[in-house]
């Protein structure tokens, strides 16, 4: 019996007391806000709605509110439609992909979807697909782009010419665009590979219309001269921003001049027509555009796009501003006095948007006047073209 006492008596000299880590206090943190809750309506006064508004009430703002909200002009509607479908389904069939996914780009619906009122063949022939070659994953990472980037992508498929060729024909479209991932772990950064898939197009479909918007090939003029001389019909090649903006936006081996150059050997290799975009809303000045066109005028550019930079995720630059759309046409004003053949100017237009297609088609077909510039009659015969546009 003793030793049970001793036991007991030792465990309570060892037994630990709980307490809270900090001592309690009767002071209140904050005595402002306690005497204002003190002081202020019961659940009762809630209940019956005897409860005055407060004139300056705390708020609580979620997200960032030192960027620019998106425009309502910006937005656009989920892509639905049986050419959308029917595209989509093509594209999985062959295993190709096209940047029109890959890059997120707001205008798929409107390039895809077709009209409702139209026939399936009305709707393929106005369907504009970017195809991009060479895979999915791009060698570069440029900070406004959404593709996947790595030093060392996939190899080449041997069968992705053929493959491409075999849904253009399939489709049956009048104009067709091919672009790529940047392939700098290439010898020849893709140009045989680009040059055999268009003439392969040429092959099965001749009176399909060929953009090729290619890479500048690390400014290697052999390239350019292949992919310009494989029988494509327009050579593009988009410079993106102004020069001065170029090292923070594009990456660190895409150069502004480097690309005046490109656009230059191409046109210098018999290419028709050349084209190029700029994304306006990344920080550019009305100078440094100005500048950026007369640049492009020199280098014989005959058509130049202009959109809306749109952030596609938290992990790429920011958006400096959302541009008016008054300003859109007012740079497709400037552009078309400096004598491109086409401008195509506004929010979400993109540098394969299809309007601008449309009228460089009949240019090509010999069906309409390049003297008139964009004011030539057959973009009147194609109002929803035209309005889509800008």
């Amino acid at each position: 019996m003793a030793s049970i006492v001793s036991r007991r008596s030792i465990i309570l000299r060892h037994q630990v007391v709980r307490s809270f880590a900090t001592a309690s206090s009767s002071t209140p943190r904050n005595p402002a806000f306690a005497d204002k809750l003190a002081s202020g309506p019961s659940l009762d006064d809630f209940i019956s709605g005897d409860v005055e508004a407060d004139p300056s009430p705390s708020r609580i703002t979620l997200g960032n509110t030192k960027a620019p909200r998106l425009p309502s002009y910006l937005k656009t509607t989920i892509p639905t439609g049986q050419s959308f479908s029917g595209i989509k389904k093509d594209l999985r069939g062959l295993g190709l992909h096209t940047v029109c996914e890959e890059a997120r780009c707001p205008n798929i619906g409107d390039c895809w979807g077709g009209s409702p009122d139209a026939t399936p063949e009305e709707n393929k022939r106005k369907a504009t697909a970017t195809i991009m070659l060479m895979g999915d994953t791009c060698t570069r990472g440029c900070r406004f782009c959404s593709v996947k980037t790595s030093r060392a992508p996939r190899p080449l498929d041997p069968h992705e010419p053929e493959n491409t060729a075999e849904a253009v024909s399939r489709w049956g479209l009048g104009y067709i665009v091919l672009t790529s991932v940047d392939r700098d772990d290439l010898v020849d950064g893709g140009a045989a590979h680009f040059t055999s898939t268009i003439r392969k197009i040429k092959q099965k479909a001749p009176n399909i219309l060929v953009e090729a918007l290619t890479g500048d090939f690390q400014g290697s003029r052999p390239e350019v001269e292949l992919v310009a001389k494989s029988g494509l019909d327009v050579y593009a090649h988009n410079i993106e921003t102004v020069e001065a903006l170029t090292p923070f936006v594009r990456d660190r081996r895409a150069k502004f001049r480097q690309s005046l150059k490109v656009l230059e050997w191409a046109k210098e290799a018999g290419v028709k027509v050349t084209k190029t975009s700029i994304m306006l809303g990344v920080g550019e000045t009305e100078e440094q555009v100005l500048d950026t066109l007369k640049e492009l005028r020199k280098s014989n550019v005959d058509v130049v796009t202009f959109g809306q930079y749109m952030r596609p995720t938290k992990k790429h630059m920011k958006v400096d501003r959302y541009v008016e759309p008054a300003e859109f046409d007012r740079w497709k004003q400037v552009a078309e006095d400096m004598g491109f053949l086409y401008v195509a100017s506004g929010p979400l237009v993109r540098s394969s948007y299809k309007a601008g297609e449309f009228y460089i088609e009949n240019i090509l077909r010999g069906k309409a006047n390049p003297a008139r510039g964009v004011k030539a009659e057959v973009l009147s015969q194609n109002s929803e073209l035209e309005t889509s546009s800008t």
